[in-house]
């Protein structure tokens, strides 16, 4: 082996754990309904939305998930739920809290999640106010069969309103999410639907297929849409549309013609993040190399009397080395770089020949490609993840 070779693979320096990204999760657990095919941590939100109390649980439980941290944040991401029912005034005081704290970083990437349907344009102008810099608008779909048939509580009009007067509040970094393989939708209909949001010019697109989740009503009664090698030329034909529109795929749903979404970008290389909320989860990397997960209570009252305790955390792991490979690679293989052989080796402690070994079945089998420095899914290998996966696991 060559020196060089020896270097890069050698354990991180005690003080090179500092350099991992460290990022904020803040979640805000209530919707004004439950989507049928959501298995996310969401519940329908009471008459009076708890809001001071729930703002003064996530406080508490910002001291203990920051304790002994001193990394600055490089972004925040307000998800749920539907995190635009909190009031600006409740965006603001958590943002200001998160930034005595540790500091917000001059260029720190401030995501809040929105649906069509909750929002108005004065809301969207006093988030920006508030210190929100970047949305992610809920849209799934623009055609009105289509978003009945998802339960969602907007149409078409106020899904282009909200885009609209997203624009207009000046997020310039404004990220649309677009399903496709929804119930009744066929390949016509699929690309009608990408023309009209391409026709708003968002920066960002979140394309990705309608699943059915374990434990969703829609699990339970699947509707009836399009067989697999359907969805699968709905996916090709609105790749090659994106691309001819300017739009980069960076990571296997995401589009960016602008900028990328920086905080997905440091969950997909492995980066560190603190979550607070009711089930926030939470990845941390301290200063021996041990890396910890942690997950915070899920119903939203046991967390409010919880938060600020031991008693709100109800998962606490120390991942192996097995283990950070393993999540390593389930996101690292979703993004078109791949995966970086020194980011590897300083937020894993594994060694890159470890990693090769274990991908070998997927090497021989034209799913992956490597080099000296990356590793990377191939053009075929991209859409069989869930392969290469089940092989490591």
């Amino acid at each position: 082996m060559h020196a060089a070779e020896t270097d890069i693979d050698a354990a991180p320096a005690h003080g090179e754990r500092d350099a991992t990204p460290l990022s904020v999760y803040v979640h805000l657990p209530w919707c004004v309904k439950k989507c049928p095919y959501c298995d996310f941590n969401s519940h329908r939100a009471p008459a009076k939305l708890p809001e001071t109390a729930y703002v003064d649980a996530l406080l508490a439980d910002w001291q203990l998930a920051s304790q002994d941290e001193i990394r600055p944040i490089e972004t925040v991401f307000f998800g749920g739920g539907t995190p635009s029912l909190f009031s600006p005034n409740s965006i603001a005081r958590i943002l200001d809290a998160l930034d005595q704290r540790l500091g917000l970083v001059g260029h720190c990437e401030i995501t809040l999640e929105a649906n069509p349907g909750t929002t108005e344009r004065p809301h969207f102008d006093a988030l920006r106010s508030a210190g929100v810099n970047r949305l992610s608008l809920g849209i799934q779909s623009l055609d009105d069969d289509c978003l009945n048939a998802l339960g969602r509580i907007h149409g078409r009009r106020e899904a282009l309103g909200a885009i609209a007067d997203a624009q207009a509040a000046g997020f310039a970094e404004l990220n649309c999410d677009l399903m496709f393989g929804l119930p009744g939708q066929d390949l016509a209909g699929a690309m009608t639907d990408l023309e009209a949001l391409l026709a708003c010019d968002p920066g960002h697109i979140s394309y990705y297929q309608l699943t059915l989740e374990p434990g969703t009503p829609f699990h339970l009664r699947p509707p009836r849409r399009a067989d697999d090698d359907q969805i699968a030329d709905m996916f090709e034909a609105a790749s090659e549309r994106l691309n001819s529109a300017g739009y980069s795929q960076y990571e296997v749903s995401a589009w960016a013609r602008t900028a990328r979404s920086r905080h997905n970008e440091n969950y997909w290389r492995f980066g560190d993040y603190l979550g607070i909320g009711a089930g926030a989860h939470g990845k941390r990397t301290f200063a021996d190399g041990t890396i910890v997960r942690e997950v915070r209570q899920r119903w939203p009252t046991g967390y409010m009397h919880s938060a600020g305790s031991a008693a709100s955390i109800v998962e606490h792991r120390q991942l192996s080395r097995a283990d950070a490979r393993f999540e390593c690679l389930l996101n690292g293989l979703r993004r078109r770089q791949g995966i970086d052989r020194t980011e590897y080796v300083e937020r894993t402690g594994d060694c890159w020949k470890t990693l090769l070994a274990c991908l070998q079945p997927s090497v021989e089998a034209s799913l992956v490609d490597t080099s000296p420095c990356h590793v990377r899914a191939s053009e075929r290998g991209w859409y069989f993840l869930d392969s290469i996966l089940a092989e490591l696991a």
